[in-house]
């Protein structure tokens, strides 16, 4: 009996040190994973947003020694919300080979730099992809005078590309599907491949359609070139950040579906002040005059007017930056609103 009671001593004081390990686990993992980024933001006085070194229509720095572009203005709604001063932002210029780099290490809050959201990525480098802002995939650009209408013509070519993307297995699959026959040339810098690609170093040079028009521009002889209308993957773009903080993965996802919604109801920089008076409850959520879900997020109630006054909506910014108002005239195309024929689409603020 003895030998029972003390083997049942030994039992439970290792179910009762197993029980503390757990908890302890369990403590450590929820303190690893607690919110940090904007208090950090808050404490610091401005956010640090990783940016491309410059890609046309998405981010680059002005004549005036501005950063400006796509990629850019949400950096900047971001800073809006947070500071109420779309300014209060520095741009950390990332080629690919350390955009992940600099945000798994914390040298930036948040990286926009038009970077496919994938599942390795996720998994295999702990990052989250909150939201997609740009629906794109890959497409070719050629010379006019190729006469090329497809790009199941382009075989017995040599393709330049950017290694480091999925942009290069993309090509791969693609022409071995098609039994196509290619030689590829890769530079690490996509502003190397563009070069080459204009220097009559290669027939192809191959990218998301969105930099493709964006490249374009930046030609000897702009005119002498063309996209292809072929798309061949799927490509969404859109903001990513270190998994284990849920706080500021909301803030940037919500941010954006905002931004979306601001365009489905219609409120723009231009209306905003006439949106606060509005009897809508969608529009009224949207604002913050009906409920408290910024406040709830970790900004203020008035976090999407901040954004709308100083940025503007989803379809503001995207016609200014690439679209109808820009100098590379992007059709919006999957970018369209859900209901005008695109597939845009956000969940609704309630």
């Amino acid at each position: 009996m003895g030998a029972l009671l003390r083997n049942s001593a030994l039992v439970c004081g290792a179910v009762a040190f197993l029980q503390i390990a757990l908890g302890a686990g369990v403590a450590s993992a929820q303190s690893q994973a607690s919110p940090r980024t904007l208090a950090a933001i808050k404490e610091r006085g401005s956010l640090i947003c990783g940016v491309s070194e410059g890609i046309a229509g998405f981010s680059m720095v002005s004549r005036e020694g501005e950063w400006r572009g796509f990629d850019v203005d949400f950096c900047r709604a971001l800073a809006a919300a947070i500071f109420d001063d779309a300014n209060k932002v520095h741009y950390v210029p990332l080629d690919t080979a350390q955009r992940f780099e600099s945000l798994q290490s914390r040298k930036v809050d948040v990286l926009f730099r038009n970077s496919t959201w994938t599942m390795s990525r996720e998994i295999e480098l702990k990052l989250v992809f909150p939201a997609v802002t740009y629906y794109d995939g890959q497409g070719f650009l050629v010379r006019r005078s190729r006469n090329a209408t497809s790009s199941l013509e382009l075989s017995n070519v040599k393709v330049c590309v950017q290694s480091g993307t999925t942009t290069v297995s993309n090509l791969l699959d693609y022409f071995q599907i098609n039994n196509l026959k290619f030689d590829q040339l890769s530079f690490t810098r996509s502003a190397d491949a563009v070069a080459a690609y204009d220097a009559g170093r290669c027939d192809v040079y191959t990218s998301d359609v969105s930099q493709l028009f964006a490249e374009r521009l930046s030609l000897s002889t702009p005119d002498d070139h063309s996209v292809l209308p072929d798309v061949i993957s799927k490509e969404p773009l859109g903001p990513a950040v270190r998994q284990g903080d849920e706080q500021w993965a909301n803030i940037v996802k919500w941010m954006v579906f905002a931004l979306i919604n601001a365009e489905e109801v219609g409120v723009t920089s231009e209306n905003v002040a006439e949106a606060l008076k509005s009897a809508k409850p969608e529009i009224r959520r949207l604002v913050g005059t009906e409920g408290s879900f910024g406040e709830k997020a970790g900004v203020t109630n008035d976090w999407v007017v901040r954004m709308l006054r100083q940025v503007g909506n989803y379809g503001e910014i995207f016609e200014r930056n690439v679209g109808s108002q820009s100098k590379l005239g992007i059709p919006r195309g999957l970018n369209h609103l859900w209901n005008n024929g695109g597939i845009l689409y956000a969940p609704p603020i309630r």
